[in-house]
């Protein structure tokens, strides 16, 4: 990691288009501007974090789920038949009509 010590109104450039500038500093806080163009993605570490963090929990299945499947696989509670799929009434057919 690089380390670098910059006051404020000072930049910092990463490639050739990305510019990091020094807005102001106010005790332990650091405000900071990022010039880059539309195609770079530029995005606070903690969201990404949560977001995975987020995306890890809706993957794993509850518990509840492990221990029915568990349950099966060991041969216990069977799942029952299927009740059979209900369709809504055909409409009354209409008579032909009368030339």
């Amino acid at each position: 990691m690089l380390v670098l010590s910059r006051r404020v109104g000072e930049s910092i450039v990463i490639g050739d288009d990305v510019v990091i500038t020094v807005l102001d500093v106010r005790g332990d806080v650091v405000r900071v501007g990022v010039d880059a163009p539309r195609s770079v993605q530029v995005r606070r570490q903690e969201l990404l974090v949560e977001l995975a963090e987020t995306n890890r929990a809706a993957a794993s299945p509850g518990e509840s789920a492990v221990a029915g499947l568990s349950r099966l696989v060991a041969g216990g509670a069977r799942p029952g038949p299927r009740p059979p799929a209900t369709r809504p009434p055909a409409p009354p057919a209409t008579p032909p009509a009368a030339d």
